[in-house]
């Protein structure tokens, strides 16, 4: 009777193993939808985990990313900020107010118009930022670096070729 390998991966019923089913996508011709399907689907693998990583688990994914807006671009409106994040201003309303109430974010007048408003992280809220970028960070380098030399090159083409089609 021949061995056989142990896969690291168990399957499903009825499925093959996962490298099994990586090494026969692999040899079958592809076409721009699967490839579009596959790629998309592994982002939003990798985005779901990566996003795993942060340090303040009570933060909501839309209050941690209004966070961030505010940690890189400084101080902001609620409208622009709302902008940013693809949101509705009442919706940015709500996350701001929670953030505010939270000690992350605070309102201050604009120096240039002291009528308008401006959302600022505090440095409680910019520490939530760094130490979440961070991890996130650490994370990803740790995964990248179970990866050969040949495998690290074809994920930094693959990454400016993300970049361009992001752009």
């Amino acid at each position: 009777m021949p061995r056989t390998e142990p896969t690291a991966t168990a399957a499903a019923p009825g499925r093959p193993a996962a490298s099994a089913r990586t090494a026969a996508s692999a040899r079958r011709p592809r076409t721009i939808a699967d490839q579009s399907t596959e790629l998309r689907l592994a982002i939003m693998r990798l985005s779901r985990r990566i996003r795993q990583e942060r340090s303040d688990a009570e933060l909501t994914a839309s209050q941690f990313a209004a966070l961030a807006w505010l940690t890189s671009e400084g101080p902001m409106g609620l409208g622009r900020l709302a902008e940013c994040e693809g949101v509705s201003a009442p919706s940015m309303n709500r996350t701001t107010n929670q953030l505010v109430e939270a000690g992350l974010v605070v309102r201050a007048g604009a120096p240039e118009d002291g009528r308008k408003v401006l959302l600022e992280c505090t440095p409680a809220g910019t520490a939530i930022v760094l130490e979440t970028r961070r991890r996130r960070d650490a994370w990803l380098a740790r995964r990248v670096a179970t990866l050969n030399a040949d495998e690290r090159a074809t994920l930094a083409a693959a990454t400016e070729l993300l970049k361009r089609i992001t752009a």
